[in-house]
């Protein structure tokens, strides 16, 4: 088998369409998957010492939200130190970074060929592309030159990508931003409505505005005030944070505006506020929907003069501080209730940022999952942690009042009760460990998910295959004989679950 010269056009003509990065990379993983008869394929982007996949074919939809950090995974390592393409022999004692997490793997626990061809610009490393299929001579026959070839081609398209992303974050936040690395918990999604929260971040970032951050508690509010921060010219300068709803108002006043010695009982030496501390840089101030009355008033004065004057000092001292804050309240109406006031919603909210709830981010769970299963896995010192397919499917499929941060809690509650129930390094969280409610639309009378099965004599295949024909048959009754719904629920390719069913003499 080698590359035909159609196909090696076919993909240098979609490096160079129209398409969107994310399309254009979902393109070229599916052509290669299909033409190289991959059981799957990722485009990773190299970035602080992790692989970061950009688009994924063949893999489960949680790896897109994983990042592969080179020091936990050998192969990987591997592939960032060679300067070439690597082959994996089929018997590597090097774990593959996605053993467990190919759709409908079955008993075939290890990928077995697997190639990692480093992509580069000039001889800087800026990502992979990684082909894996269980069969162990799936890639005998592809030669060394149309490997580059494809290489060369996918570097060029991930070069050109991330030249265009810094040119279009130049162009809105100017040249004077930092590029320092943040090792802080990234934004993750996907959706329309994340892609759009991005650009108005971008475009409000290398601004002085104030910015309002609305959304629900537990939507990740710090996390886009941080990206706010660290797109800005400010990134090199302190991004200080207050809670305000953490504080008394005598305690919030000292730590907003500081203090000097003998101001008031407990006052032993003089103390910098948050303003002071934040100077030339970014001050967030979260849940600013609970701040006082009192206090609101000195805050708007600092805001309009840039005056900051410490308890029981007459003097004041210039700041020139960006104020970021969030609420998970209505302040219009906290204003028209008289609990805030009406200039400083004002002032604050010059440029409002709203952050989706997790269950209008569908399509973002499952990337989610895959950031919070890595968190866990490498915290608890897992070779392998994974979601079963009716696990994800009751995840995406529950209301998450308490969003992001009650699904990242729900995950690692999840993995540690899989790790004490496993016996081995690769641990399968199943639905009995989430900790969550019903589903959105469950009835509360389910049938049983499993029938008492009798394995006594059989071999494993024949005992799997009886599992597989009952949860099935249960899942199926169950979405009155939909085989397209009972395929979502099972988390299956509709077409591979016809072919299973007829194998197992459902159809």
């Amino acid at each position: 088998m080698s590359l035909s010269q159609s196909l090696l056009t076919r993909i240098a003509l979609d490096i160079t369409s129209g398409l969107s990065h994310r399309d254009r990379f979902a393109r070229l993983v599916d052509t290669v998957k299909t033409n190289l008869g991959c059981d799957a394929t990722a485009l990773l982007e190299f970035r602080d010492r992790h692989f970061v996949p950009l688009a994924t074919a063949g893999l489960a939809e949680d790896v897109a939200g994983r990042h592969f950090a080179i020091d936990d995974h050998p192969r990987l390592e591997a592939i960032a130190r060679a300067g070439d393409l690597v082959r994996f022999p089929a018997d590597s004692e090097l774990p593959d970074p996605y053993d467990g997490l190919i759709p409908n793997q079955e008993d075939r626990l290890h990928v077995h060929a697997c190639i990692g061809l480093p992509l580069f610009d000039d001889e800087k490393l800026i990502g992979a592309l990684t082909l894996d299929a269980f069969s162990p001579s799936q890639f005998d026959n592809l030669g060394l030159m149309d490997l580059r070839a494809l290489g060369a081609l996918s570097a060029a398209s991930l070069k050109n990508a991330l030249l265009l992303d810094k040119l279009e974050r130049v162009s809105l936040i100017g040249p004077g931003r930092s590029e320092t690395a943040d090792d802080g918990q990234p934004m993750i999604g996907k959706t329309a409505a994340m892609e759009s929260l991005r650009q108005e971040i971008l475009a409000v970032a290398g601004t002085d505005l104030s910015v309002l951050i609305l959304g629900e508690t537990g939507t990740g509010k710090e996390l886009v005030a941080r990206e706010v921060h660290q797109s800005s010219p400010r990134a090199g300068k302190p991004l200080v944070y207050l809670n305000c709803a953490a504080l008394p108002e005598s305690v919030a006043e000292s730590e907003l505006f500081g203090h000097v010695k003998g101001a008031f009982t407990g006052a032993i030496s003089h103390r910098s506020g948050k303003f002071e501390t934040a100077d030339k840089g970014t001050l967030f101030l979260d849940e600013i929907g609970e701040l006082p009355l009192g206090l609101q008033a000195k805050l708007l004065r600092v805001l309009q003069y840039g005056d900051v004057q410490r308890i029981g000092d007459d003097r004041s001292l210039k700041v020139d501080v960006r104020i970021i804050a969030a609420t998970n309240k209505d302040l219009k109406q906290e204003v028209l209730a008289g609990r805030f006031r009406a200039d400083l919603y004002h002032r604050l909210s010059v440029f409002p940022l709203h952050v989706p709830p997790l269950r209008e981010r569908g399509e973002d769970i499952g990337p989610l999952c895959g950031h919070f299963l890595e968190q866990s896995r490498k915290s608890l010192g897992l070779s392998v942690l994974r979601l079963s397919p009716d696990t994800l499917s009751r995840i995406k499929h529950y209301d998450w009042p308490g969003n992001v941060r009650e699904l990242e809690h729900v995950i690692k509650r999840a993995a540690t009760l899989a790790r004490a129930a496993s016996e081995g390094g690769e641990v399968m969280i199943t639905v009995p460990m989430l900790t969550i409610g019903k589903a959105v639309g469950e009835s509360s009378h389910q049938p049983p998910v499993t029938h008492q099965l009798q394995f006594d004599g059989k071999t494993l295949k024949e005992a799997t295959d009886e599992f597989q024909n009952r949860y099935i048959s249960t899942c199926l009754n169950g979405h009155q004989h939909n085989w397209a719904a009972t395929a979502r629920a099972l988390g299956l390719d509709a077409g591979n679950l016809h072919r299973l069913a007829k194998r197992l003499g459902l159809k």
